[in-house]
């Protein structure tokens, strides 16, 4: 008797997890699932050959028809809680971890060596019905990189992490880290701050210290040599973001981004309401591990420790 008692205690959290699982999933009916599932194979088939194609005109055209019919796809009641898994070589969808909004992602490749970002934020609604705010990709137009945009003239990024900044009685806001691509001589990475003005998308904080008693900055962009992989993550175990420090690798170089690459030191970021305070040489103390090459962060930060304070 004793042993069966214990055995549904401890299969209580695991059915009550479960069963929160199954009633998100319910929200979308079987016909719907069916109708998203058909489109997104539809949408795989687009969306690689937005990549594969070798003519810039019909990549942004195959482009086009991605959009409209992701919109459509969208459209389907409840879609919010689809994942769209198939797409995920292409896309990245990034939920807020208070399933309130996600962010969808991807850029388009030219043959110059250039990128265009394109993107939306799908908003949670109750009734299942959809609302979007359109990103669109103002890059060429910025002139400064520190300004705070929105989402009308936004600078553009494929984001693949999403930190949430949380303080009692204010209102939240997400850090992104993004990779952003550039031209065929540098790529770019950028950690980017994303809070919400009523139904707008506003882009960039001043919460980014750089040193003591300067002014914030509203975003920080890293700019280095295409043939380069650079380190930009985040850590949950010390709630730090973590990047390679990034130096030209001949002296009379200072100032080429073109000659820029990792020196094996790192720097971060520390995450504390309401700024992020800036940390010079913390270390990786594990091994390489190997991700997706788009983004470039053949380490993974674990465990770390600044160095001469250990």
């Amino acid at each position: 008797m004793l042993k069966d008692i214990l055995r549904t205690l401890s299969l209580t959290p695991i059915l009550f997890l479960m069963f929160g699982k199954l009633n998100a999933q319910t929200l979308i009916t079987p016909a719907n699932l069916s109708q998203l599932n058909i489109a997104q194979d539809s949408l795989s088939t687009y969306s690689d050959s937005t990549v594969t194609v070798k003519d810039d005109i019909d990549r942004l055209a195959y482009n086009t028809m991605f959009v409209k019919k992701l919109v459509g796809a969208l459209k389907t009641p409840h879609s919010f809680q689809f994942e769209f898994d198939s797409l995920a070589n292409n896309l990245s969808f990034l939920k807020s971890p208070n399933q309130t909004f996600r962010i969808i992602t991807w850029s388009l490749p030219f043959s110059d060596g250039s990128y265009k970002f394109y993107g939306t934020i799908q908003l949670a609604t109750k009734d299942g019905s959809l609302k979007l705010i359109p990103l669109n990709d103002d890059t060429k137009n910025i002139t400064d990189d520190n300004l705070i945009t929105s989402q009308k003239n936004w600078f553009g990024a494929r984001y693949y992490e999403i930190i949430p900044v949380t303080y009692p009685g204010k209102n939240p806001y997400y850090i992104l880290l993004g990779w952003k691509g550039n031209d065929n001589k540098t790529s770019k990475k950028v950690i980017e701050v994303l809070s919400f003005d009523k139904d707008q998308a506003v882009f960039g904080k001043s919460v980014f210290e750089i040193k003591k008693k300067a002014a914030n900055r509203n975003r920080i962009v890293f700019e280095y040599a295409k043939m380069n992989s650079m380190t930009l993550t985040f850590d949950k175990q010390v709630n730090m973001i973590v990047f390679d420090h990034l130096a030209p690798y001949e002296n009379n170089m200072e100032g080429n981004a073109a000659y820029y690459v990792s020196d094996s030191s790192f720097d971060g970021y520390s995450i504390s309401y309401p700024r992020l305070y800036f940390k010079e040489n913390v270390e990786l103390r594990n091994d390489a591990s190997s991700l997706d090459e788009l983004y470039s962060t053949p380490r993974k930060a674990t465990t770390l420790f600044q160095k001469g304070k250990h």
